[in-house]
């Protein structure tokens, strides 16, 4: 055991592994790309099954009272029974954990299930990682034992808070898919309104056409149908649509559907003007980003730019001064 912690508290073991992993990251980096498969498909066929899901749910909640037992179909067993034993839904789940998971694309039930178990398990992973690391290899030995006991509660605590980040990178990387996609698909949706179309075919149209620019926004589309079809209220099946993506721009526009459905106003003149709102903040995000990039660059410059610099330059006349002298 101590030859086995001498050797992974070595200096130049430590610093092989970093380089490797580097080196590895920078392969992976450069041929992810290329071996990045579409998965278009699947994601429409995830759809395609929630879609199914709210037709069995509503017709269980018309023919019968117990309107809950399609929802548990696909549960993984053991996940579910974990989360039951330990009563977890009531200990870790509020609405605004649902709508996340929502948000992030996670909508069946096994997913709540595997999210609530991952958040009781891995605190107690983490915190045995973390006790084997600092008391078994010993690690932080010249450290008094209450900072090194502190060092591990804070590694089980960040386990604890490690399923939300990676719900937050999901929730972020489909809203800024659907932050991009959403002007061209209120234009296609002024279209489809304009020649006639209803607001259901309207979006299944849009769904269709935006499926490979954005397909978290051609699952929302599909959903928000598959809603409108099958809901009685229309009202909640476009205010869905808002609670799953949280944008403030896909919120405006529900909310301009529904006064137009109660009201019998027109909209193509309100997506018309929603989707020219959407386009000038995209293109204010990206002027802001802009406007932020020299200040961004100003620290790697003086690191790394102007020491090369200075070396071109001077580095010859340096040698013949050298030489001379």
């Amino acid at each position: 055991m101590k030859e086995l912690a001498a050797t992974f508290t070595d200096p130049a073991t430590l610093l092989a592994l970093l380089v490797a992993v580097a080196v590895f990251a920078t392969l992976y980096t450069l041929a992810a790309p290329f071996l990045e498969k579409g998965d278009l498909d699947k994601r429409m066929k995830a759809v395609s099954t929630e879609r199914d899901q709210i037709r069995a749910r509503e017709r269980a909640r018309i023919n019968s009272e117990n309107s809950k037992t399609s929802l548990r179909a696909q549960n993984n067993q053991s996940v579910r029974q974990i989360v039951e034993r330990f009563n977890l839904r009531k200990a870790l789940v509020d609405d605004n954990t649902v709508n996340k998971l929502r948000a992030a694309g996670l909508r069946s039930q096994n997913a709540l299930n595997m999210f609530l178990v991952a958040r009781f398990l891995l605190p107690f992973a983490f915190l045995a990682a973390a006790v084997v690391w600092i008391f078994v290899l010993g690690n932080l030995a010249s450290r008094p034992l209450p900072i090194r006991m502190l060092a591990a509660i804070v590694v089980a605590y960040i386990g604890f808070y490690a399923p939300n980040i990676y719900v937050t990178n999901l929730v972020n990387k489909r809203q800024a898919s659907i932050k991009r996609a959403w002007p061209d698909a209120l234009d296609l949706m002024l279209i489809c309104v304009e020649s006639g179309i209803s607001m259901e075919a309207a979006m299944r149209r849009v769904a269709e056409e935006m499926a490979q620019q954005s397909p978290p926004l051609a699952e929302e589309m599909v959903l928000t149908t598959a809603e409108l079809s099958f809901l009685q209220d229309r009202r909640t099946a476009l205010e869905n649509l808002g609670i799953r993506t949280q944008l403030d721009g896909v919120k405006a526009v529900t909310q301009a559907l529904i006064q137009a459905e109660r009201y019998g106003t027109p909209i193509a003149q309100a997506l018309r003007v929603l989707a020219q709102e959407g386009r000038d903040e995209r293109m204010n995000e990206a002027e802001k980003k802009a406007a932020a990039l020299p200040p961004k660059l100003t620290v790697p410059m003086i690191l790394f730019f102007l020491p090369v610099l200075i070396a071109v330059i001077l580095g010859p006349a340096g040698i013949q001064v050298a030489d001379k002298f």
